[in-house]
């Protein structure tokens, strides 16, 4: 039954879905004409909307970049290659493969979703290399799969945003108050979700593996790249080029920066991350040269991220600036009471993430909406804001913004997985579902 589900959707998904890009050129002027339509906006205005939201995601564009890069650069280190591969090697066969890839995605997304992206993407190619008769299209939708749990995992932004408010809009609306990390993402609800997850997402994933004849299995000439070509030394250039003192100092130098940092400051987002993954690489590299090649051909798959970024963010300043966001929030809260407000507020964040696929972002239209709410019906607001989360990370299977990082390593389009996405999405909302109704 899975197996032809997943086979129905790949076979739509192949046919019919266009690139990501193309994708985020569509949604665009779907915001566009909606918020015409219902948000009794001119054209112009709108447009205006969209040009001055294009560069708002401009500094966490750049972070995710560097995010790729790094990240891409550390995994074609022997070191890591070394590890990566030891790690593949407890798959023996196609089945084991993908539940393999399944519980890695799953572990690393719920660490940072940072991490969980690149981590996901280079088990995934390292798994093709090494097991024969893989599925490579669902191998890396399975590592993409890890995403379901990221906000509610130790990266999530909505409950370390409550968890620690202070003096802004947020803390007025929650009357000075915090909302410990206990009674979100280490809450005995959000664990469970999870953990059933972890449990089940393996064996779906699993299910959906289509018959050998069907398999489409990697070409290693795509995944498997040497960045240390021996090189002839004619020169002192080429010499201090080569030699591995210099980014070894540097990698020092960051190393020694890294531990003073977490020592002192113990905070660790996305820019700790990135500086970890750089440090890593300058350290594990051979050589100065040996970086730069790792650098160049990394570049080479996730060019198409720097420009869906601020085409997604132009879509965000559509969807707040017009109000459209929030009208939609709006309407699931207004058909809502205290029985199903957690499920509908589940629900209408995997709507707005389609179009905001930002998880702050995502807050800070919601939360206004959605907290008085809550409030009013007596829903205890970790609930509400939990389920705003799970909404938030739900709908990223069907999200192409996210996908992107990890499809640029895997060297895949987003039509090659989005059909075993779509039965994953299926598969988790229902378990999402069922959490909101008899856990929140």
């Amino acid at each position: 039954m899975i197996r032809r589900t997943s086979k129905f959707f790949a076979h739509i998904m192949e046919r019919w879905l266009p690139d990501a890009f193309v994708i985020a050129i569509i949604i665009t002027f779907i915001v566009l004409i909606t918020g015409v339509i219902t948000q009794d906006y001119s054209p112009t205005h709108m447009v205006r909307l969209w040009g001055d939201g294009v560069w708002d995601l401009l500094v966490f564009s750049m972070q995710v970049t560097i995010t790729l890069f790094t990240g891409s650069v550390l995994a074609q280190t022997e070191a890591v290659r070394g590890g990566l591969k030891k790690i593949a090697s407890i798959a023996k066969t196609p089945e084991q493969a993908i539940v393999l890839m399944t519980m890695i995605a799953l572990i690393c997304c719920w660490i940072s979703w940072g991490f969980g992206l690149i981590a996901s993407a280079l088990m995934a190619r390292q798994i093709a290399l090494q097991v024969k008769g893989v599925h490579y299209p669902l191998l890396v939708a399975s590592a993409y799969s890890g995403m379901l749990v990221w906000h509610a995992g130790l990266s999530a932004s909505i409950p370390l945003k409550i968890a620690a408010t202070d003096g802004d809009e947020l803390s007025a609306l929650l009357e000075g108050n915090t909302i410990p990390l206990s009674e979100t993402i280490f809450s005995w609800e959000s664990l469970t979700i999870c953990l059933i997850l972890f449990v089940t997402l393996p064996l779906v994933n699993r299910l959906m593996l289509p018959p050998p004849a069907e398999t489409i299995e990697v070409e290693p000439y795509k995944i498997n790249i040497n960045t240390n070509p021996d090189i002839k030394i004619s020169t002192p250039a080429n010499y201090v080029e080569n030699h591995r003192l210099p980014t070894f100092l540097l990698g020092l130098l960051g190393a020694y920066y890294l531990v003073d940092y977490i020592t002192y400051d113990g905070a660790i987002g996305l820019n700790t991350i990135n500086f970890i993954f750089l440090v890593a690489g300058l350290l594990l590299h051979q050589s100065p040269a040996s970086y730069l090649a790792a650098l160049s051909e990394a570049v080479k798959g996730l060019c198409g991220v720097v420009l869906q970024f601020p085409l997604y963010a132009g879509i965000m300043g559509m969807m707040v600036g017009s109000g459209l966001a929030a009208s939609m929030s709006g309407w699931f809260v207004s058909i809502s009471n205290a029985d199903n407000f957690t499920l509908l507020t589940f629900l209408s964040a995997g709507l707005v993430n389609i179009f905001v696929p930002s998880g702050g972002g995502q807050w800070a239209i919601q939360a206004p909406i959605v907290i008085p709410a809550a409030q009013s019906l007596g829903v205890p607001l970790h609930q509400a804001a939990m389920a705003v989360a799970f909404g938030d990370a739900w709908t990223n299977m069907i999200q192409p913004l996210w996908a992107l990082p990890l499809l640029g390593i895997a060297r895949l389009k987003i039509r090659d997985i989005m059909g075993y996405c779509t039965v994953t999405l299926i598969w988790s909302g229902f378990v999402f579902a069922l959490g909101m109704i008899f856990l929140f």
